[in-house]
């Protein structure tokens, strides 16, 4: 989901199946059905002979220029807000489709399903020991409606109008219309401290004041843009309750920054830090060996999960005039040759992306049928014949000859779009060279670009890659300027709100959104406010499918691959629970662990 909520899976994990809730006071679900009673003690990949003590070192890239993690323009410190502030209930990661009350001790849906009413733990405090008050839960979310924040939390919340304060500890949170999904949203907002942010202005610019808030750590220390430590809060309001017990173990948590990825492989190897999830399959097949790993003072280590994958892939913008043609998409994207890349480069570690929800029961398949047809008989006449004609499949380079034959017929489509090659250029009708770069933010991507580039070098397209600073390619991203880049798209079990955030045509063109493609189609939108508003499962899925089917075909991103499982290094200084959970990101894992005694 977003950021608060853990992106980058990251993002995703949040995003559950959210729906008219179960009427228990402690806990809602989609079926009315829990799997923690009242009076669960701990969830079960959490563990009773976790303790407390001692503190680790991770590592962050590039730099970070401010304090807020909410605001728009500059970037925080990773972990801020994961560490510092806290959503009104919490996600179980065992089960994709309940949420446990955290700062919010009761949770009400209203019989007209157009509100829902929040009882405040009584024992809530913010890290200044100051109560949480249903003051605080209406100015989050005012705050995280208004234009100080990323676009995104103002999609999120769309359709939650306004709240009614009905005492000190009771907040009612109003909804603009039926949305089965409204109340587990509400209860995802994060709590922030009205009275620190009168003090401590919300959109102050690059503020390095270190903020109040209610969750397990507060700011301990800050060495602007070089790193950062976290110390665990004593008086921690929440450290015996269910959803925190035999979690946030560690009495500190610095992270160093580095500003190269394979620095910091040399930084970890050296002792610098104590754990890295790793994203790069180079790194963990070549890089993270020897004599330490051999010994098992190292511990390399897949640890699996049942994320719903989404999508990672090269995006095109589409404002860009050289990519509005969708045949021109197309051919670009049978200029990637994944089988070598995976072989040569990978190691045979991933899986090629064939859906916009990888790995889940959301991806298309096969042709359209039922509900799913339904939705996209409307726009049958706006919408290419292979949504209705062709399985989802990306293009196959297996057995000789086939990435020629991909090449060609790359060239075929672009001289139907009017580009032509003249002296081993391609040429559009009035001479300009087709030409664009490729903005990236980590150089290890280049060794992937390189191969990609030479490919489009044989019919006579010039694609450039850079790599660039962190902050720099934040900005560019946010006003959407650049050609081409490499995005992954989280997707969650339920996909929701946050879908117009990625496609919707509002989103377009508001600076900060993640619709970085630049899609802007009736039935994209048409398909989103399906996904919104569906009624139950059936509709949900049927909704998600037809959209996979229409981006799929639009060609807006070349997809890229994935995995089904994190891969973690880490020194051999940490004890763990014995059960996994199902749903969840490798830091959100890293806080049920604790250092042996």
């Amino acid at each position: 989901m977003y950021k608060f909520i853990s992106l980058g899976l990251a993002l995703a994990l949040l995003l559950v199946l959210r729906t008219v809730p179960a009427f228990s006071a402690y806990g809602i679900s989609i079926d009315g059905t829990l799997k923690y009673p009242k009076d669960f003690v701990r969830f079960d990949y959490t563990s009773p002979e976790a303790k407390k003590g001692g503190g680790i070192v991770l590592h962050g890239i590039g730099s970070f220029d401010k304090m807020n993690p909410f605001t728009l323009k500059g970037t925080d410190p990773l972990l801020l807000d994961q560490l510092i502030f806290e959503p009104l209930a919490q996600s179980s990661l065992d089960e994709p489709l309940a949420k446990y009350g955290l700062i919010a001790k009761d949770i009400e849906v209203a019989p007209d399903k157009l509100s829902v009413v929040f009882t405040i733990n009584e024992n809530a405090r913010f890290s200044d020991n100051t109560p949480v008050t249903a003051e605080d839960v209406a100015f989050s979310l005012a705050t995280l409606k208004s234009d100080q924040v990323y676009p995104l939390y103002a999609y999120y919340y769309h359709d939650i109008t306004g709240s009614e304060i009905l005492g000190r500890l009771k907040i009612r949170l109003k909804f603009a219309k039926v949305n089965r999904e409204l109340p587990m949203i509400a209860s995802e907002l994060p709590v922030m401290s009205k009275d620190f942010y009168t003090k401590h202005p919300f959109g102050a610019q690059n503020s390095m004041v270190p903020p109040i808030g209610s969750g397990p750590y507060v700011v301990d220390s800050v060495n602007p843009g070089k790193s950062i430590t976290y110390k665990r809060n004593p008086h921690y309001w929440a450290r015996d309750l269910p959803v925190r017990n035999g979690m946030y173990n560690f009495d500190t948590i610095k992270v160093d920054y580095y500003k190269d990825p394979v620095v910091a492989v040399e930084a970890f190897k050296a002792g610098d830090f104590d754990f890295m999830m790793v994203n790069i399959a180079k790194q963990w097949a070549r890089d993270l060996t020897g004599e330490e790993f051999d010994k098992g003072r190292i511990i390399k280590k897949i640890f699996p999960n049942e994320n719903n994958e989404g999508m990672q892939g090269f995006v095109m913008n589409s404002r860009r005039k050289l990519f509005q043609d969708r045949r021109v998409r197309e051919a670009l994207g049978l200029a990637l040759d994944f089988e070598w890349t995976n072989k040569s480069l990978f190691f045979d570690q991933y899986t090629r992306s064939s859906s916009y929800f990888n790995n889940s029961y959301l991806a298309a398949t096969g042709l359209p049928a039922g509900k799913e047809l339904q939705y996209l008989e409307t726009f049958r006449k706006e919408l290419p014949p292979e949504v209705f004609t062709s399985p989802l499949s990306p293009p196959d380079t297996n057995g000789p000859g086939a990435l020629r034959g991909n090449l060609q017929k790359a060239q075929k489509l672009l001289a139907e779009a009017g580009w032509t090659i003249k002296d081993g250029v391609l040429q559009d009708g009035e001479g300009n060279p087709f030409r664009f770069e490729i903005l990236l933010v980590s150089s290890e991507f280049e060794r992937v670009l390189a191969p990609f580039a030479s490919n489009l070098k044989k019919i006579g397209i010039t694609a450039d890659y850079r790599t660039i600073d962190p902050a720099l390619y934040t900005e560019r991203m946010q006003k959407f300027d650049f050609d081409m880049t490499v995005h992954v798209f989280g997707q969650s079990l339920s996909p929701g709100n946050e879908q117009r955030n990625y496609w919707h045509s509002e989103a377009a063109m508001a600076n900060g959104s993640q619709n970085l493609a630049g899609v802007s189609l009736p039935v994209v939108d048409y398909l989103v406010d399906r996904i919104i508003y569906a009624e139950n499962k059936d509709d949900l899925v049927a909704a998600c499918k037809a959209l996979d089917r229409v981006l799929w075909y639009q060609y807006y991103v070349i997809p890229n691959w994935y995995m089904s499982g994190y891969r973690l290094a880490y020194y051999n200084k940490f004890s763990q629970p014995s059960n996994l959970p199902k749903f969840y990101n490798y830091f959100q894992l890293l806080m049920t662990w604790w250092l042996k005694q």
